[in-house]
């Protein structure tokens, strides 16, 4: 491994810690300079992990100590999430680039829509107990295969369907998401590693970048406020979207910079 390539999973794994602790979608740019490092698809899928699980432990211990998080209530919706979480990385070998695409074009659009429509709620000052209702279990299975499968993409399907269905501000269901992907994300290594799709060095340079940034964001995020998180998130959006037309290749700009 060259020193570009060092520098650069750190880099790029700070950046993706604040992106995915405050908004999400920042394993495009993972997944991206995994397969400019020359891994395969289901390789990069396998390899993202490792940052996935580092950077939502961070996340949660962080927003943990800051009295964000009602535990009970994570709980109880990680485990429909993580029983998902394990049938979609069972067929994750198989990533249809098609697929990935309309799925996340169309989680975009809907978080899109609401960022921009939708109105700012009053941010809580601590954990609270959430009200679940039944069908929210099946949306978290969905959820879970949908993370299991593809992953990219995921924090916004939590923050859409939290913010919609659970009357969240954007920080408290940021809380929640990170917790619900730390709880389920090791079911689905556990998986790519059986299957030997987990490339440990890039994965555990590009987690310690992770940890970083997750660390800095959740700080960010009770400081600066439901704005900050609000807008940050639809830039955020904005630029993959624009990745996502094929205006701009984020893979092509990386593979530059090795």
């Amino acid at each position: 491994m060259s020193v570009n390539e060092i520098v650069l999973l750190l880099g790029s794994g700070i950046l993706v810690g604040i992106i995915n602790t405050l908004g999400g979608g920042g394993s495009v740019i993972t997944m991206s300079l995994f397969m400019a490092m020359g891994m395969p698809i289901a390789l990069a899928n396998g390899t993202n992990r490792i940052a996935v699980l580092l950077q939502n432990l961070s996340a949660t211990v962080a927003f943990l100590r800051k009295g964000m998080l009602h535990v009970k209530s994570g709980l109880l919706l990680s485990i429909p999430a993580i029983i998902g979480n394990i049938f979609g990385a069972m067929v994750a070998t198989e990533v249809s680039e098609s697929v990935f695409k309309i799925c996340l074009s169309i989680v975009l659009a809907i978080i899109l829509i609401y960022l921009i429509l939708g109105k700012d709620k009053q941010q809580v000052t601590g954990g609270h107990g959430l009200s679940i209702k039944w069908w929210h279990y099946i949306w978290f299975f969905i959820i879970g295969f949908y993370g299991g499968y593809i992953y990219i993409g995921l924090g916004f399907l939590i923050l859409a369907i939290t913010i919609w269905t659970m009357d969240l501000d954007i920080i408290t269901a940021n809380v929640i998401k990170g917790f619900v992907i730390f709880l389920s994300t090791p079911f689905a290594l556990a998986v790519f590693v059986y299957n030997g799709q987990v490339e440990w060095m890039a994965g555990l340079l590009h987690g310690a970048g992770n940890i970083i940034g997750a660390v800095m964001a959740s700080h960010w995020a009770m400081s600066w406020g439901v704005k900050f998180v609000r807008w940050f998130t639809l830039a955020i959006i904005v630029i993959f979207f624009i990745d996502l037309m094929g205006w701009i290749s984020l893979q092509s700009l990386l593979s530059h910079l090795l």
